[in-house]
């Protein structure tokens, strides 16, 4: 499992020119799942992201998680993480998980997630996405699961 965590302060998904998800202050999540991800890697990834001190406490120091500065999420499907582009000029899939395996575990991620008691706002799996966000700092991070 990959995740792109970008700490935002303010981001959106906007499907067929209706808004699907939204979120104030918090942190976009770009998915990408692949063929070895099991449940545990959700759980861990889950915990991982809720728990990433990327934001600054009084002092100015990334000290504070998501949790601890009321944020919310806004997690997005994104196979493209997993595309290989060392040969060619067309990047190679194949390491992304097929959309009936995928779609559950995302779900199954998002569900995690609120389960450690965060709004999560989504887009739609599979579907041609506007992803809008003010990055917020910038901070941006790649997380990789054992999986």
């Amino acid at each position: 499992m990959r995740v792109v965590v970008q700490r935002s302060k303010g981001a959106s998904v906007v499907i067929g020119g209706e808004t699907v998800g939204s979120i104030d202050k918090g942190l976009v999540l770009l998915v990408g799942i692949t063929h070895e991800d099991t449940e545990t890697d959700i759980k861990w990834m889950a915990d991982k992201v809720v728990g990433l001190r990327i934001f600054e406490d009084e002092a100015g120091k990334m000290n504070l998680s998501v949790q601890e500065i009321g944020g919310a999420i806004l997690s997005v499907s994104q196979f493209t993480l997993y595309g290989d582009c060392r040969k060619g000029r067309r990047p190679n899939f194949m390491a992304a998980a097929r959309p009936e395996q995928a779609a559950p575990l995302y779900e199954a991620f998002n569900d995690a997630l609120r389960g450690l008691g965060l709004t999560v706002a989504t887009g739609k799996f599979g579907a041609d996405m506007d992803v809008s966000l003010t990055n917020w700092g910038p901070v941006t991070l790649v997380v990789d699961s054992n999986g």
